[in-house]
């Protein structure tokens, strides 16, 4: 028996009442309720400690306004989810999964908020930069909303679901399992519980979600050997005690004056800004169509231009962090998250980020018991490109992964020099190819690695069906995409890559000759015979 068969999947006639709250919700809750606290626990981190922000505006603006924004995504998805399930009369239908958008909190914070700040040595002023930022995007993504669906209607499934599986693979699943085996008594015992109840469908007694069974299982073992002396899961009982002077009561206030007060730095924002609203744009059409796969079918356009409306509401109030659709949604469905988990998840993170308890939970709840959560829906999604895509396009799956691969490996290699004290042009790209490390081509394929995973899977996929016509306008896509620095390149400008540009626009001619071939005019995928596979 699957996780998602506690709640029951029969069908009921269509427009009849769906229930708001089944059993699986809770699963759902504690999973993707611990999913988004571990979010606001790092933002909180980033803002306080790397930003240096007055917990003032810390926990008395941001915070809440984030929460705000949260609580309409999350509401508004519920909505969603409450009228396709009315329409179908399905009861399995689950509410796709939003929050803020954990890429781009690092972006803004790195890239925009941190150097204003240390140039202008005024921590309101990067708050400010970041509020722009959010503003800029939060328009990209309400327009985009309309093209979005045609993208949709184009892409081969598998170049969608293949650069979606390769971000769960790499920045969502492998941290958590690194995580989880420096500390095994908890992170390994942690995901069998996981493992068990998601995967083998064991219950637990009186109907207790497994998420909260693996969290609690890691505080009991995390303060048990604190008590006896021993150091594990990262609890602080002076750390509790100490946030504890950050509860408070707040709500959001309009931020309006600020918003306009970080239009100063423009030419900045606007190098970030344009390249991760496409970014944005091709995400969300990737998780949509991640739900759709799994049997949900959303409105592109509805879930972009919500996600646009909503950030712009933060925004005004305070939040220089996006919003997003989150990848998972297979997982939360697996495990039988249906409407209320979402409903449930929006007013916890209103009640936590209002009364300014994020920091007493950091200090209660050890990371490694969270970890197993966040691998298990790395799995799901990574499995379910292969799972609902033709056989014949795994290749093009695989071939999708590459960029994100490489983006995962350059960012754990320019950690390792920062916290060494230098950085790879320091060393020498010469000096680190001679070690193995192929630097510079890391950093060309890594870069805007979720466009790249989607036109070279495109590619991939459409000269496996011998569609040779559509994969030269991939191909050529490629190329545009290129050349003004949305992949292959660090920012957005003009030849940003021109050598790869030229390499993409001399594969489109090539695949478009072979289009013309009387033999392939027809299309459609051809085995290949085993006298065609090249002999070892």
């Amino acid at each position: 028996m699957s996780a998602g068969a506690e709640s029951g999947s029969g069908a009921r006639p269509a427009g009849q009442v769906p229930a708001l709250w089944v059993t699986g919700d809770w699963n759902a809750f504690f999973g993707f309720g611990t999913n988004i606290l571990v979010n606001l626990l790092v933002l909180t981190g980033l803002l306080r400690f790397v930003l240096k922000m007055p917990d003032a505006i810390v926990f008395g603006r941001i915070l809440p306004a984030a929460g705000l924004m949260m609580a309409l995504s999350t509401g508004y998805y519920a909505w969603l989810a409450y009228r396709l399930a009315k329409r179908t009369g399905r009861d399995d239908v689950c509410a796709l999964p939003s929050g803020i958008s954990v890429p781009h909190m690092f972006i803004v914070v790195f890239v925009i908020m941190l150097p204003i700040s240390l140039a202008t040595k005024d921590p309101v002023k990067g708050w400010e930069a970041g509020l722009a930022w959010v503003f800029i995007q939060s328009f990209i993504l309400m327009v985009g909303g309309f093209v979005a669906p045609l993208v949709r209607r184009v892409t081969p499934r598998a170049a969608l679901l293949g650069t979606l599986a390769g971000v769960s693979v790499t920045f969502i699943a492998m941290r958590p399992a690194l995580e989880m085996i420096l500390t095994p008594v908890i992170g390994l015992t942690a995901f069998a519980i996981i493992l068990v109840s998601w995967f083998g469908g064991l219950r637990w007694p009186k109907g207790m979600p497994a998420g909260l069974v693996a969290i609690l299982f890691g505080i009991a073992v995390a303060w048990g050997a604190k008590l006896v002396g021993v150091e594990i899961g990262g609890v602080s009982g002076q750390g509790f005690v100490q946030a504890l002077s950050t509860i408070g009561f707040s709500v959001p206030i309009p931020a309006i004056g600020h918003v306009f007060g970080g239009f100063e730095f423009l030419g900045v924002i606007l190098v970030t800004a344009i390249p991760f609203g496409i970014y944005d744009l091709v995400e969300a059409m990737d998780n949509v169509e991640s739900a759709e796969a799994a049997g949900d079918p959303y409105p592109t356009t509805r879930v972009l231009t919500a996600d646009g409306v909503v950030s712009l509401i933060g925004c005004l109030m305070g939040n220089p962090f996006i919003n997003a659709v989150y990848i998972g949604h297979p997982g939360w469905k697996a495990m039988g998250g249906r409407i209320g988990y979402s409903l449930a998840t929006g007013v916890a993170v209103l009640v936590l980020a209002w009364l300014g308890i994020v920091s007493a939970l950091a200090s209660t709840v050890p990371l490694v018991a969270i970890s197993p959560i966040l691998l298990y829906i790395g799995l799901l999604i990574g499995a379910q490109a292969f799972q609902e895509t033709p056989h014949s396009h795994a290749p093009a799956i695989v071939l999708a992964f590459t960029p994100h691969l490489a983006g995962w490996a350059k960012t754990l290699i320019d950690g390792a020099l920062g916290a060494a004290g230098t950085s790879a042009a320091a060393v020498g790209l010469d000096k680190l190819g001679q070690a193995g490390v192929l630097y510079g081509g890391l950093e060309i394929l890594g870069e805007g690695a979720i466009l790249g995973g989607l036109v070279l899977g495109a590619i991939a996929a459409c000269v496996i069906d011998r569609a040779f016509d559509k994969a030269a306008a991939f191909a050529a896509a490629g190329s545009a995409l290129t050349f003004f620095g949305f992949m292959h390149g660090p920012a957005v400008g003009i030849a940003v890559q021109p050598g790869v540009a030229l390499a993409y626009a001399l594969v489109a001619g090539l695949l478009f000759a072979a289009s013309r071939r009387p033999a392939f005019a027809a299309g459609g995928a051809i085995a290949p015979t085993p006298a065609a596979i090249p002999a070892e």
